[in-house]
């Protein structure tokens, strides 16, 4: 009995049921300014209320 519990334990861990999955996000954006136009952009991860960002 203690081996199925900390099998089916192991197994709801595996699976993510333990909590939020990374959530991976692409942005991206442009327009015209008074200099000329530009394009921008960033990636990231979120996991809960915690997020990184890479900008381009």
């Amino acid at each position: 009995m203690r081996k199925l519990c900390i099998l089916a334990l192991l197994a709801v861990a595996a699976c993510g049921a333990d909590g939020e999955p990374v959530q991976p996000t692409l942005n991206a954006y442009g327009g015209f300014g008074g200099s000329g136009g530009y394009v921008g952009g960033a990636v990231g991860l979120n996991k809960g209320p915690l997020g990184i960002y890479l900008g381009f």
